[in-house]
């Protein structure tokens, strides 16, 4: 848990976050919920254009979110830590299941 004193770590959290919040961010690390997929896949998996993708990856991949293989011509990403899947789950719980 962050404190109130934690500066340094607060920081990083909202750095973080704020590489998440993005409908389309969430929807790739959806589709990469069952492990690493080729850029694309990803594409396909998303509904957007392959420029578009590869600018979310980017984004991702420099905030320490995705992690990234080249394997000849096509690169494979895939959630670089599985703590970023619990978020997700957690965030889901939170704001998309609606209990009566």
């Amino acid at each position: 848990m962050l404190n109130e004193n934690d500066d340094d770590n607060i920081a990083k959290a909202a750095h973080c976050l704020k590489a998440l919040a993005h409908p389309l961010r969430i929807k790739i690390i959806a589709a990469l919920r069952d492990g690493e997929l080729s850029v694309q896949d990803l594409v396909e998996a998303v509904g957007t254009t392959q420029s578009n993708v590869s600018q979310h990856l980017t984004i991702m991949r420099e905030k320490n979110i995705l992690a990234s293989r080249r394997d000849s011509t096509q690169v494979f990403y895939r959630v670089g830590d599985c703590k970023v899947m619990d978020l997700m789950a957690m965030t889901r719980n939170i704001f998309c299941e609606r209990t009566p």
